[in-house]
């Protein structure tokens, strides 16, 4: 049994920072301290341990945010779980327990940000989850010091999840998920997984051309509303969208 649920102690917050080196493979510059755990959750931010036997195996850190309005949201900045329980659910496991959260305080948004080079995670993002996407940063975070990373930029997109949307609703109860149009899509070839190994110089051209084409769509007013996976490739699909 896998049990998910707050993580409030320092033990527990030193658990998650080893984790962060096992997970991410993280230099000491790189690692979410525990000072920052403390910090993010005496503030409004939410922290959440994913334990078996009583070891955590997994974990998320969340700060709290302010957009303009005033709009109060969250930022969840990590989520990972050990290389050995990947593909068991955990992940969504603890997303949901950050919705349930969010919806407990009446916050409706939650965002973070990802590689979209990760085609699973983008799938797992975007159709699981129901997120849309209306950010692309290049290099958000400078060189990272993760094996995860490939040695390239850190390019990032924001996911942006309304948890009451019916978008989203739809999206955890396994429903089609009604979306506008598709006008624009942008593509991501398979192969940028292999290439980030053997030929780091092609994957960076293929990151910027497709950085570049976010922009542009992003710019357009465009929205990523939808993915779609295949053997080949992984495809962004954009439209209007509020």
């Amino acid at each position: 049994m896998i049990e998910i649920g707050p993580i409030s102690t320092r033990e527990e917050f030193e658990s998650a920072v080893e984790l962060q080196k096992a997970i991410w493979g993280f230099a000491e510059v790189d690692l979410m301290p525990v000072r920052a755990f403390i910090v993010a959750t005496k503030i409004g931010g939410q922290a959440f341990g994913a334990f078996h036997g009583g070891r955590m195996i997994g974990f998320s850190l969340a700060i709290p945010g302010i957009k303009s309005g005033p709009k109060s949201y969250l930022h969840s900045q990590m989520v990972g779980v050990l290389p050995e329980y990947v593909n068991r659910g955990i992940g969504r496991t603890i997303k949901l327990a950050q919705r349930e959260d969010a919806q407990k305080r009446r916050i409706d948004l939650i965002e973070w940000t990802f590689d979209p080079l990760a085609l699973k995670n983008a799938y797992f993002n975007i159709e699981k989850l129901g997120a849309v996407i209306r950010r692309y940063v290049f290099n958000e975070y400078g060189d990272s010091s993760s094996h995860l990373h490939g040695g390239l930029p850190t390019d990032r997109c924001t996911a942006e999840w309304w948890v009451e949307s019916d978008r989203v609703q739809a999206a955890l109860d396994g429903r089609p998920v009604s979306r506008p149009a598709i006008e624009a899509t942008v593509e991501v070839p398979a192969v940028i997984a292999e290439l980030r190994k053997t030929d780091l110089q092609q994957a960076r051209a293929i990151q910027q051309t497709i950085g570049e084409r976010f922009q542009k769509l992003f710019d357009m007013g465009l929205t990523v509303i939808g993915f779609d996976r295949s053997e080949e490739k992984g495809s962004y699909l954009l439209g209007f969208s509020k």
